[in-house]
């Protein structure tokens, strides 16, 4: 309790919790007074993470995604530490993966998929008791992209991975209704983490910040993520955008489809060939 007679705290739980976003939603919460849980594979990036938030309303807990019965594990420990309840879910937990399908090994694809994609229906299965207990008013907030708003070239298995994360997002919206839980993605675009520093591809030496300064597209402060993922719990929208190529390309794939698939073929090289 957060004082006698007082409501009950909030307890969100965020995967991916060590750095970039999740570190952000965790920071932004804290702030807000709720009770801040995380889960990560990187035990000391958790400890950093939790060392910028005030007070002991927060919890950490080593979690690889991919594990199913580790969830249960994760998500009853951190409803212990938090008084008994989790309210919100973040599918954060992310990797990417770049570079043309043909060329990419095999572990690559199914490490993409099973984090990105299996560890979002872990979380949610996992999730749904607490989130039903807790509800109406919570929430779960899975982390997309706008790679699944539109697809290009080098990017196949990470794109199918964020559109399907949309679609889980969208059928839970509809499922969970009965149970008062809000269900929404966040659709990022190129966003200030240490994701920008991988070059998502074994076989390149080029940073993906680099590939994007020199495209000329902008990179957007992680804050404006985390105020996002507020505002999903808040809110009552199903998809949101954040950063100006994200909304760019959502409104280009909707109103002019033609335009955006001839973009993504000249940017593969594919024209004048």
């Amino acid at each position: 309790m957060s004082g006698t007679g007082a409501q009950p705290r909030r307890n969100i739980f965020i995967t991916g919790g060590a750095s970039g976003i999740g570190r952000a939603v965790a920071e932004y919460f804290s702030k807000q007074g709720w009770f801040v849980s995380i889960a990560d594979v990187n035990v000391a990036g958790m400890q950093d993470t939790l060392g910028l938030i005030d007070g002991g309303f927060k919890y950490s807990h080593q979690l690889d995604v991919r594990d199913r019965a580790a969830w249960d594990t994760a998500l009853e420990a951190a409803a212990t530490a938090g008084g008994g309840r989790i309210d919100v879910l973040v599918n954060n937990a992310g990797i990417g993966t770049g570079g043309h399908l043909a060329e990419l090994e095999v572990d690559e694809i199914d490490r993409c998929l099973d984090i990105n994609l299996r560890g979002v229906l872990y979380g949610a299965q996992a999730a749904y008791p607490y989130l039903a207990k807790a509800g109406p008013g919570s929430a779960l907030v899975n982390i997309a992209s706008a790679a699944g708003i539109a697809g290009g070239s080098g990017m196949s298995v990470y794109s199918a991975t964020k559109f399907a994360v949309r679609g889980i997002a969208e059928s839970l919206d509809a499922e969970w209704t009965p149970d008062g839980i809000k269900v929404s993605s966040i659709c990022p675009s190129f966003i200030d983490t240490p994701l920008l520093e991988g070059t998502g591809n074994r076989k390149s030496n080029d940073s993906v910040r680099s590939r994007v300064v020199q495209a000329g597209l902008e990179i957007t402060p992680v804050e404006e993520v985390a105020e996002t993922v507020w505002n999903a719990v808040h809110g009552d929208e199903l998809h949101y955008l954040v950063g100006k190529t994200a909304r760019r390309v959502n409104f280009a794939k909707r109103w002019i489809p033609g335009r955006v698939r001839k973009q993504q073929k000249h940017a593969a090289g594919l024209l004048g060939r």
